[in-house]
């Protein structure tokens, strides 16, 4: 364990084994969808999706195209601005297909339903949000999250492609990191 990790939450074994079971649902859900000639698209939120997503397709037994956005409302801070800001957008159409959000942790609710908001005006057959954890507070909005990794507490976490600070993503657990850290 890290030295800056309070308490493991999730070890290497238990999200390997979560992942697999999402990778599995996603497969069973989407596979009528391409059998039908529909495309899927698997967009990452970036940063801290970006393992998690990585781990994630490799897990679902389908054709699908992947894509990136970065969407920031954290900044530098531990807690989340409120403001909501696409710093990079989609490289390719999600129009006419089924698009499933990486999502590395659920918090508000705000940033992730203003993604979304903005993602069907371009038109995609669907979407569905895949999330590592959804973190135990009162959300300013809820968000439907079909594929669920973890329910977590409402602690400052980071490992497993979340930071704070840009620090701790390569961690391959998910631990609680010590106060003293981030205030």
């Amino acid at each position: 364990m890290h030295a800056d990790i309070q308490e493991v939450l999730f070890t290497p074994e238990q999200i390997a084994e979560r992942v697999a079971q999402m990778g599995d649902a996603i497969t069973r859900d989407y596979a009528p969808c391409v059998a039908a000639g529909e495309g899927i698209v698997m967009m990452c939120v970036l940063r801290g999706a970006a393992t998690f997503m990585a781990d994630l397709s490799r897990a679902v037994d389908l054709p699908l195209e992947m894509d990136y956005m970065a969407v920031s409302s954290y900044g530098a801070a531990a807690k989340s601005s409120g403001v909501v800001r696409i710093d990079k957008d989609l490289t390719g159409s999600i129009k006419d297909k089924h698009l499933i959000i990486a999502e590395d942790i659920i918090d508000s609710g705000l940033t992730l339903n203003h993604l979304r908001r903005h993602l069907m005006t371009r038109e995609p057959l669907s979407i569905k949000v895949a999330a590592m954890l959804r973190k135990d507070v009162p959300r300013t909005e809820e968000v439907d999250c079909a594929y669920l990794g973890f329910d977590c507490p409402d602690e400052f976490v980071v490992g497993y492609g979340l930071d704070f600070a840009e620090r701790y993503r390569n961690l391959p657990e998910i631990g609680i990191l010590k106060p003293e850290i981030y205030k």
